[in-house]
């Protein structure tokens, strides 16, 4: 059994590639060789080497008992009496509370799904899948018909990006392996895409969301220039691939309507054959066959479409917040820095598949998003409490702000 005692700071010397340790409920663990098997992906486990992991552990792991099985050989001790069980001098009572506000959620059974709530969510998605087949069948291929056939599937696209996102935050079944096998049906077979592709890069947006370098989701290539800090770091630099001066206005031209037509779609195939993700491939492919076969034509057009949809949906809690290097925020300051809420409202809870409660399911994802709404006022409580800003604001106000 490991009996090492360390100090804050010899676990922080410990964050370097191959040699990483993370801390979790003042246990020290050496991730070094075991980040490359993590399931979800070596990279979010590499964000919090030499730093204490225990929140983002909590956040995503639905049974901790049998993980902690595999943490079990990795073990090299704990933090020394001594040491505060917060590192980087994080507010400890803040971090309590909050964790005591999650434990609290989950004795009320907030972390309980409603069955019939996504029932009936997959089914509107697969009614909406059917009813072109069905307009086409009796109508025929008119342009009328067309256009809102193509309407209609871009519609059960993005709503199926939304349940997606569900089940990869395993929020829906007390087992996650159908989270997982659900998973891969709806965004394989119904999108086209790549359930390890999202899962290692999603969970390290939630894990470090709007930081630099650690967030894939605000890596724009040089193509975008994000934030107050990266404007003049690139000036100082004398940086300028593009015209930046001008990015608000070609925005419009290359980031809602190619980043899931080209961007999403190069990058989700290249991953799965670098990876030999074969599985992924096999869901990937039947659902080229199934759309290609029947409604070739209007593929490329409903993902143009979907793309404007995610692009305006995903960023509007997230990129006129708070876009900085890392700073090691305790968890719930981290999160609220970086999103913020849209206002309530039945559309915008289904336009948005309920991200217009960003902040919750930050904090916490494996939350079934029917239950964001009973969450929020505690939420913000707590926030209240400890002079954390928690941000709403009105769908057309939040576009605006990315433009801004």
């Amino acid at each position: 059994m490991a009996s090492g005692v360390y100090t804050w700071e010899e676990v922080q010397k410990h964050s370097q590639r191959g040699d990483q340790w993370v801390v979790i409920e003042r246990k020290v663990y050496n991730v070094s060789n075991w980040v490359k098997r993590h399931p979800g992906g070596h990279r979010v486990i590499t964000h919090y080497a030499g730093e204490d992991a225990s929140d983002a552990f909590m956040a995503f792991h639905p049974d901790q008992t049998f993980v902690r099985k595999f943490l079990k050989p990795l073990l090299v001790g704990e933090l020394a009496p001594s040491e505060p069980s917060q590192d980087h001098k994080k507010n400890a009572a803040l971090v309590n509370d909050f964790r005591a506000l999650r434990d609290q959620f989950k004795a009320e059974g907030l972390f309980r799904t409603s069955p019939l709530f996504f029932c009936l969510h997959l089914g509107h998605i697969l009614l909406l899948e059917a009813l072109p087949l069905a307009l086409l069948w009796y109508w025929g291929n008119g342009w009328i018909n067309t256009i809102l056939c193509i309407f209609i599937l871009a519609t059960a696209q993005s709503q199926a990006g939304w349940l997606q996102h569900d089940f990869g935050h395993l929020s829906v079944f007390k087992r996650s392996r159908w989270d997982h096998l659900l998973h891969k049906f709806v965004i394989g077979h119904l999108k086209g895409a790549s359930a390890h592709w999202w899962n290692h890069r999603h969970f390290q947006h939630h894990a470090k969301p709007n930081v630099f370098k650690k967030d894939p989701d605000i890596n724009m290539l040089n193509i975008l220039v994000l934030g107050n800090v990266q404007p003049v770091e690139y000036g100082i630099k004398k940086l300028k691939h593009l015209p930046y001066n001008h990015q608000h206005q070609y925005f419009f031209l290359i980031g809602p309507p190619l980043l899931i037509p080209v961007y999403f779609n190069i990058h989700i195939f290249q991953t799965m054959i670098q990876q030999r993700d074969w599985v992924d491939f096999a869901w990937y492919l039947s659902y080229y066959i199934r759309y290609l076969s029947l409604l070739c034509v209007t593929d490329v057009i409903c993902r143009f479409i979907e793309s404007h949809w995610f692009v305006w949906v995903t960023q509007m809690n997230h990129l006129s917040m708070d876009v900085d290097y890392e700073k090691h925020d305790d968890w719930l300051s981290m999160q609220l820095k970086a999103t913020c809420n849209i206002e309530q409202s039945f559309f915008n809870d289904w336009f948005s598949g309920h991200l217009n409660f960003q902040i919750e399911h930050h904090l916490f994802p494996m939350m079934p998003r029917h239950n964001y709404i009973h969450a929020a006022p505690r939420v913000k409580e707590l926030c209240k409490k400890y002079g954390i800003h928690y941000e709403v604001k009105g769908l057309w106000e939040a576009w605006c702000d990315i433009i801004r």
